[in-house]
């Protein structure tokens, strides 16, 4: 599989969608600002660099545009601890386990 980077605000977005599952663009804004003190130009902007990542997808239903998640919240997560892993554990992730559970 291939990773997709998102940023942390970026994942807002992602959150957003993967708690509620395809949203019409107000009701994405309305759960995403339940969660940020964001403005709707800032969540427009975020959400069409997710589009351009191929990371969120658009669809008409019923005559109304709704968001869907591209990407599968555990493929995300997993990507993160893999460059987390990449980052601070030399890629062994042996090593973060002996971490964590030594923390």
């Amino acid at each position: 599989m291939t990773r997709i980077a998102v940023t942390e605000a970026e994942s807002a977005i992602l959150a957003a969608l993967w708690r509620h599952g395809p949203l019409s663009f107000a009701s994405l804004i309305e759960a995403v600002k339940a969660d940020n003190a964001w403005g709707d130009a800032t969540i427009k902007t975020l959400l069409g660099r997710l589009m351009r990542k191929g990371a969120v997808r658009s669809e008409r239903d019923d005559g109304r545009q709704r968001y869907h998640a591209a990407i599968e919240r555990r493929d995300y997560l997993a990507g993160e601890v893999d460059t987390l892993v990449d980052r601070l554990f030399e890629g062994r992730r042996d090593a973060l386990r002996v971490f964590l559970d030594e923390a």
